[in-house]
């Protein structure tokens, strides 16, 4: 049996390449029309990914919480992000941060956002971000790595498998998409009513 990268079906993402640096380059060049509304549109774009779990699932839960340092941290109970061996039995996982989502990027009438701005997918997010930490819970097992804009900077590291799954995307948006101090706590969580599966709170940690 085949198992290389090249001859996985693709589903949301395209399996066959790690990182597609012509796309994370074009969101940061028109970073305005991707993330316009800054900080918040990128945490919807975050949320959008905890809301298809909990939509698939009957339900679910994610937790947006908003850091004293600017960056923000969304983590949610969901099935976690999807991973497969390769031919060398390493894990791979889908790259959702470093690649375009088919669903989404390049339609014209793609699901909009409670921000009335197109999903794009989390490639946006990360794009975006200084840094962002994907920290992932399977059912097989348990991985982080980090990411600089978009790229990752670390291999897929194992840690410890505490029994749970989900997700946790903690990210800090680069200057020119920051605004994370005009964000409230309400504003927040008026958007998450849109999603009716999903049960959202958020943490505000920041002074004041």
């Amino acid at each position: 049996m085949d198992t290389s990268r090249a001859s996985w079906r693709n589903t949301t993402h395209d399996w066959a390449g790690e990182v597609d640096f012509n796309h994370l380059a074009s969101i940061r060049q028109y970073r305005a029309a991707f993330a316009p509304g800054g900080v918040r549109h990128l945490i919807l774009e975050v949320v959008a990914y905890a809301a298809d779990e909990a939509e698939s699932n009957d339900g679910g839960r994610c937790t947006v919480t908003l850091h004293p340092d600017g960056s923000v941290s969304v983590a949610d109970d969901g099935r976690g992000t999807d991973t497969r061996l390769d031919e060398h039995g390493q894990v791979v996982k889908k790259p959702i941060m470093a690649s375009k989502d088919l669903r989404f990027f390049d339609h014209p009438d793609a699901q909009l956002l409670p921000d009335d701005s197109p999903r794009r997918g989390m490639s946006v997010v990360a794009a975006l971000s200084e840094w962002l930490v994907h920290t992932n819970r399977r059912r097989s097992g348990a991985w982080t790595q980090r990411y600089a804009y978009g790229v990752p900077v670390t291999d897929l590291a194992p840690i410890t498998d505490d029994g749970t799954t989900g997700t946790i995307v903690h990210f800090r948006p680069a200057e020119p998409v920051h605004g994370a101090s005009a964000l409230t706590r309400g504003e927040l969580l008026r958007c998450a009513t849109s999603w009716r599966h999903l049960s959202v709170e958020v943490a505000d940690r920041r002074a004041g």
